[in-house]
């Protein structure tokens, strides 16, 4: 989701590794209570949940031969990195998996919380806790069999410790799943001056285009970092009919996955779930 996870270089005297960008706290804690508004601000991120939700799905259902049907990730550990106010965490739960959910903005925190409390098997299998990536890794050092960063990358400060983080909370052989924007100079065209300023598919000011992450560059952080990326996917999204689709092309928005060191097998780097696989595993694991 739309996070603000803020990570500084250590320096002399410094009293904390990790800081969050208070103005950036401010924006988003306004928003807040507009996560659940499938019409607002975040209309488009609802809308991702129909390709993001079955690519983590079908990607982890094809590492394995063992699932559960109804609930195909059922105990399976899922951190769901900047979690907003639950938009991915609620439909990987319904899901079977166990999702811990953080975001640094108590007010995102506070808003999943209470949504997910509406529905009694969700609040079992999902808790949610005010924090950065950074504060939670000494406590949680390779407990999770997945992380989830979506919407996430593009806002941190400094990406080598972010997925330096997220490999240290996985588990060995565990899944890392990115979404984010390309730096290009279409994503600055289309991302920013026509999705904030003139559409307002996404509130003005939430992205800047200097820290959009090009795919090679995200690739050769987490490859130096022992994770071998899986697949690279292109991902559109058409603001007239309010829905995504996967295309070949990463110049805008593109999903990855990678693994953590001593997974077995590489798959093609643009390998896509296709429409079919997505549709014949949805109807034997169940759908989110």
């Amino acid at each position: 989701q739309l996070s603000l996870f803020r990570f500084t270089v250590k320096r002399p005297l410094s009293t904390s590794h990790s800081s969050v960008d208070s103005k950036e706290v401010k924006k988003f804690q306004l928003l807040a209570h507009k996560w659940w508004d499938e019409e607002g601000e975040y209309a488009a991120l609802h809308s991702m949940n129909d390709i993001r939700v079955p690519f983590i799905r079908d990607t982890l259902l094809s590492m394995t031969s063992n699932y559960h049907l109804g609930n195909p990730l059922s105990g399976i550990k899922i951190l769901d990195v900047g979690c907003g106010g639950g938009l991915l965490s609620e439909p990987l739960g319904r899901l079977g998996a166990s999702v811990t959910g953080i975001d640094p903005v108590e007010d995102n925190i506070r808003i999943a919380d209470r949504h997910k409390s509406f529905d009694p098997v969700l609040a079992k299998r999902i808790q949610y806790k005010s924090s950065s990536l950074e504060e939670i890794v000494e406590e949680s050092m390779e407990t999770f069999d997945v992380i989830v960063a979506s919407e996430v990358v593009e806002h941190v400060a400094d990406l080598e410790m972010f997925i330096k983080c997220c490999s240290q909370v996985l588990k060995p052989e565990g899944s890392l799943f990115i979404t984010t924007i390309n730096k290009t100079q279409l994503s600055y065209v289309l991302g920013i001056v026509v999705a904030e300023k003139i559409m307002g598919i996404v509130p003005e000011g939430t992205h800047e285009w200097e820290k959009f992450v090009p795919p090679e560059e995200l690739e050769h952080v987490l490859e130096s970092n022992g994770f071998s990326v899986k697949t690279v996917n292109g991902m559109l999204y058409n603001p007239l009919l309010g829905s995504w689709g996967w295309m070949e092309s990463t110049s805008l928005n593109y999903a990855v996955h990678a693994v953590k060191s001593g997974a077995r097998g590489r798959s093609h780097p643009t390998d896509a779930p296709s429409e079919t696989d997505i549709q014949q595993r949805s109807a034997t694991a169940g759908t989110a």
